[in-house]
Parts: structure tokens; sequence; C-alpha cells
């Protein structure tokens, strides 16, 4: 053979090995990796591509930036709430780090030590017009009691008007809301990041098995059989079912894919793995590719593992329809944390990513739910996501019970805002969602609310971000 003609083999042997043409079917196969997701999102009109490109290059960095900010970054959160499902609570966290730093009260923006110190006592009611009565030489059998009107009120009347201002408030809510409650504290989100924590097994299990098994909709298109945990994701029992059941069944799936892979990309890494041969006292993290296709593969998830990870597209894209439609509101907040400068930085920050998410080119259209139905079926969907909230509090781990209530307290006031009917002014013009008509008096949302919504929105937004870090990993 001429040299000329064995240079020509080598070359085209090493083009064909990496094309595929000459390696075994397992090997082509690893090349069409199972998140490597193409078309559509489920019930979407919007593409996968789409949402990468736009999450990872627009809506992700931008995100990340604003989350540390002062305002979204501490949270009020009661950890200490007893389990409503089940007394035997298993904490099976294997590490220290599932514990969760509370925030002391000189770690605070001026605005939230306000929040945290004790009430002051009301002073007793007393007639405000003695005085004038008085000046105005008003004799001393005047009857004060007849004449004046008392305008102040008891401590036991202001925390039962209270108790009615929130029983109203929850009518609208799809999930538990435990910041105005007595042992709730201030957490540093920033302190307390979520990542894998060694929280597994049957307790982990027991949590998402309740959520799956528990809050299943009487569909009679579905049997006892189909509605297993391992069933129950299933495309071809969600095809059986209507539009709305499918809508809760995939956030809640989306929500889950999320947490995993979080968990696998911020995993602690063992001694060996890190450059000075030792873990740091808070722990040497990060992406851990064999976790990741452990919880998502399709040998260890029945073949399931990719449609979880749509899903978790599905919910992104509900929250950033949320987010969307709340925007005229959220442009009036103030954001105050007692920093002007800080919160003058934090109000055009939320502005400058209100406008990139309002010209997303493909929202979710939630006006196409919830009509013509049953009544009860809406309530229904109420009542099983605000049932999901409450289960947060059997989670053994303190770091996952966190973020857990986090993200289902944000997930929650996502569905609030598309669903409670207090924000319909929006209308679709160009692609681009609009509001002609000022913002209704009785929609009003909690500090609690858009820092859970901000922060959840955020937690999907950083696993369709890692997603692609394992992509290329996987490649």
């Amino acid at each position: 053979m001429t040299k000329g003609f064995l240079i020509f083999l080598l070359l085209f042997n090493i083009y064909h090995q990496s094309s595929g043409f000459f390696q075994s079917p397992d090997k082509v196969a690893e090349k069409q990796c199972f998140c490597e997701l193409k078309g559509n999102v489920d019930d979407c009109s919007c593409s996968v591509d789409t949402v990468d490109y736009y999450n990872n290059v627009k809506i992700f960095p931008r995100l990340k930036s604003l989350l540390q900010s002062n305002y979204f970054r501490f949270f009020k959160v009661n950890l200490h709430n007893d389990c409503p499902f089940w007394k035997d609570v298993d904490f099976e966290c294997a590490m220290k780090f599932c514990h969760v730093e509370s925030c002391e009260e000189k770690d605070l923006p001026v605005e939230l030590q306000d929040d945290i110190d004790d009430k002051p006592k009301k002073e007793a009611p007393k007639d405000k017009y003695l005085k004038e009565n008085q000046v105005l030489g008003c004799k001393e059998d005047y009857n004060k009691e007849l004449d004046l009107v008392n305008k102040s009120i008891s401590e036991k009347q202001h925390e039962e008007l209270q108790k009615w201002s929130e029983h109203d408030e929850a009518q609208d809510s799809f999930c538990v809301l435990d910041d105005h409650q007595e042992k709730a504290e201030y957490v540093d989100l920033l302190l307390n990041p979520e990542r894998f924590t060694g929280y597994q097994g049957r307790s982990a299990n027991r949590i998402w098995q309740t959520i799956y098994k528990e809050n299943c909709f009487k569909s009679p298109k579905v049997s006892k059989e189909q509605s297993s945990y391992k069933q129950l994701m299933k495309t071809k029992v969600l095809d059986e079912t209507c539009l709305e059941e499918r809508v809760f069944y995939r956030m809640v799936s989306g929500l889950h894919a999320s947490i995993n892979v979080h968990l696998a990309a911020n995993f602690l890494q063992s001694e060996k793995d890190s450059p000075l041969g030792m873990v740091s006292k808070n722990g040497l993290w990060g992406p851990n590719l064999k976790e990741f296709v452990a919880r998502f593969s399709p040998e260890t998830t029945y073949g399931e593992g990719e449609k979880w990870l749509r899903n978790l597209y599905f919910a992104y894209l509900v929250e950033l329809r949320a987010i969307a439609k709340v925007a005229p509101y959220l442009r009036n907040e103030e954001f105050f944390t007692g920093i002007e400068k800080s919160d003058k930085e934090v109000r055009l920050a939320v502005n400058d990513i209100l406008n990139v998410i309002e010209a997303f080119p493909s929202h979710f259209d939630e006006s196409i739910m919830f009509n013509g139905v049953n009544i009860n079926l809406k309530n229904e969907f109420r009542e099983k996501f605000l049932n999901i909230s409450r289960i947060m509090d059997c989670v053994g781990c303190d770091k996952c019970r966190l973020w857990g209530k986090l993200q289902t307290q944000g997930m929650g006031t996502a569905l609030k805002i598309l669903f409670s009917g207090k924000f319909e002014h929006n209308t679709l013009e160009n692609n681009i969602y609009v509001t002609d008509h000022p913002i209704r008096d009785d929609f009003k949302m909690r500090r609690s609310e858009i820092v859970a919504l901000f922060n959840a929105f955020g937690r999907l937004s950083s696993s369709i971000y890692y997603l692609e870090l394992f992509r290329n990993q996987l490649r």
C-alpha cells in the first residue's frame, strides 16, 4: 500500500469512529442521551430548545444575581410544625449538613428586624375627646359613653379581626403560609443552599408516595392500579385524564424532577475528589454525573426519566407565565428592606427581568383551563395542592423541609396568581401579554409570597441550566 492510501484509511477510520459508523449499538445509543430533549413541551406550544436558550442566556443569569439581594435571600418559615399525617416522622438525614442555620436579628435588614420585634402592647381604650370636652366647658355629668364614638379596639378584638382577614385570604390560597405563625423565623437562603444531605430511603420515599398517591383526582377513567406510585406519571395514564389533572400531575412531577437535579448538581464530593486531598468544614460540593444518571436514566426509572425532565420544563413555563401575569403588580412593589441604595437596585433588577419574561414568545395559556367543567374540580385542584404543602411538615431533614416548603409555597403562589380570578386583566397582543386595566384592590401579595415565587422559579431555572451541564458531560 502506498503511504497516501494508508493516511486515507487512517483519516477514514477516525471520521467514522467519531460519527458512530464503526461503533457498537451500545456506543451509538450512549450518544442519544436520555436528557437530550427535543420537540414541544407537553400541553404547551413552546419547544424545549426555546426554553433552554431563553433561560440559560437571558433569565438564569439575571435571577442568580437578583436572588442574592437582601430582599430575596431572607425567607420566614416555620420548621417546627408537627406532621399532620403521621406521628413517626423519620429523621434519616445522614449528614451534619441537614441542619438549618437561622438568622440573628443583627444580620437582618432593618425592615425585617422590625418584623421580629415583640408586638408593642396596645393601650387600654380611652376617651380621646376628654380634653376637648374640658376645653369646651362641658358639665361634669356629661355622659361620654352615650355621646362619643370610641374608635379604639382591644388587643383581643385586633386578633379576631386578623383571623377574619387571614381566613378570607386563605380562600384563594393554594398553599399554607406559615410566616405569621409563632415559631416562624427568618432563614438566610444563601447560608442554607439546597444540596444533597443524605436524606433518602424509606422516609423520603414515603413523602413522595404520599404526595402522588393521596392527591389523586377521583377520575373514573383511571383505575386504582394505575394510580400507584410507579404508574401514576406514565404518559398512557395521563392521556386518559383531563387537562386540569394533567397540569396538576406535571407540576408535581416537575417539582420532583427539579429537586432531584439540584441534589445531583450539588453533591458532597469525596476527599479523593478534592484538589487538596481533603474536604473543608463546610464540605466540597459539585455535580455528580453518576447520581444524575441514577435518578433519571431509563434503566433506573422504568423508562420514565425523560418524561420527568420534560415535566420540569412544564412547571418552569407555568411559573414563568405567573410572573408575567403579576408583573404590573410587582412593578409597583417597593421591595423595601431599609437600605435605600440596594432597594433601588432591586427594583431596577426586577423590572429588567420582568421585561425579559414578558417578551417570552410562547407563554403557557391558563385561560383554557377550568372552562365548562364542574366548579368542584377547581376547588379540588386547590385543596390537593394545599395538602401537598402540608406534607412538607413531615419531611425529616430540616434543610430538605426548608426548601420543600419554599418551593411548594412558590408554586402555590404561582397557581394563586393564575387561577384565583383576581388578576384577569391581561390580553395577548403580538405574543406579548399587556395590561390595560388597573390592578384590582383585592389582589395583595405578602412578602413571603413574593420571595417564595421568585426563589421557586429560580430553582426551576437553575435545574434547566444544570441540565445543560450534565448533557455536556454525557456527550
